[in-house]
């Protein structure tokens, strides 16, 4: 059963790098910085882990076989999850934007990073990238041969995207787990920030049966007591920043809030 799909997992969103259209100046050193002043934010706020991704990096490749991440994405997002949990001692998560679970199973196992999300990882969902098909034959015989044991959290029916064909969420869920065999699943509303709509959670829960399922957006101090309670954990990153905004730094004092609603809300793993 898992033990870091679980709790409050704070978002660190790494800023445009250089290769990206939206980068300006200040290099990867720039974009280092303010990724460890929001992870070590994020710990002191009383997260109980992090996961980071290259949300900056948009617009985003597919990021399935053919059509990866840029190596030095790859490289600088390694560097990035080692120092975080060098400095937070926190369990860490790797998120590689749109889909690349192969390069954030790679980086995972080599930074000691716990855990990867993947936001299509079975079944084919009409993007903003495009059509992107699954890879979870691919991505679980990588791990085994890895020899690491990192969980995968799987979205179901995944913020801006929709299944190609008409799919439900218990079937969703099932399938993630009985035939992709996900360590868990992660129910996130339409958009980022967007809230999970109740009734689709709680159908996912019951699906998951004793099974971590992480809220995946929308979680706020005011939801906590009608949504934490069917969730093991939430994955929190826009509601956590200044203002309540995307691309602004992680606030402190956001975070001490919402770590407070949610304390001893949540369902244990199991």
């Amino acid at each position: 059963m898992s033990t870091v799909l679980r709790g409050l997992i704070g978002v660190v969103h790494l800023q445009a790098m250089p290769g990206d259209p939206a980068y300006r100046e200040g290099g990867f050193q720039a974009v280092e910085r303010a990724a460890l002043a929001d992870a070590e934010a994020l710990a002191r706020g009383g997260a109980d882990a992090l996961i980071v991704e290259n949300f900056g990096s948009a617009p985003f490749p597919k990021s399935t076989e053919g059509n990866r991440l840029p190596p030095h994405q790859v490289a600088f997002l390694a560097l990035v999850v080692r120092e975080c949990l060098r400095r937070t001692g926190l369990p860490v998560g790797v998120n590689c934007l749109r889909n690349d679970t192969i390069s954030a199973l790679g980086i995972a196992a080599a930074t000691g990073a716990s855990f990867v999300r993947i936001n299509v990882h079975t079944g084919a969902y009409v993007t903003d990238q495009g059509l992107i098909e699954g890879e979870a034959d691919r991505s679980l015989r990588y791990r085994l041969a890895l020899g690491a044991r990192i969980e995968l959290a799987a979205d179901v029916l995944v913020k801006h995207a929709a299944p190609l064909a008409p799919l439900g969420p218990v079937e969703a869920v099932q399938d993630c787990f009985d035939r992709g065999l996900a360590d868990g699943v992660v129910i996130s509303g339409i958009a980022t920030g967007a809230p999970v709509d109740e009734a689709l959670l709680r159908q996912a829960r019951e699906a998951a049966g004793s099974r971590p399922v992480l809220l995946g957006s929308g979680l706020t101090p005011e939801r906590a007591d009608t949504l934490a309670p069917l969730a093991t954990g939430a994955i929190v990153g826009t509601w956590l920043k200044v203002d309540g905004k995307v691309r602004a730094p992680v606030d402190e004092e956001r975070v001490r809030r919402l770590a407070a609603a949610v304390k001893g809300r949540f369902l244990p793993p199991g």
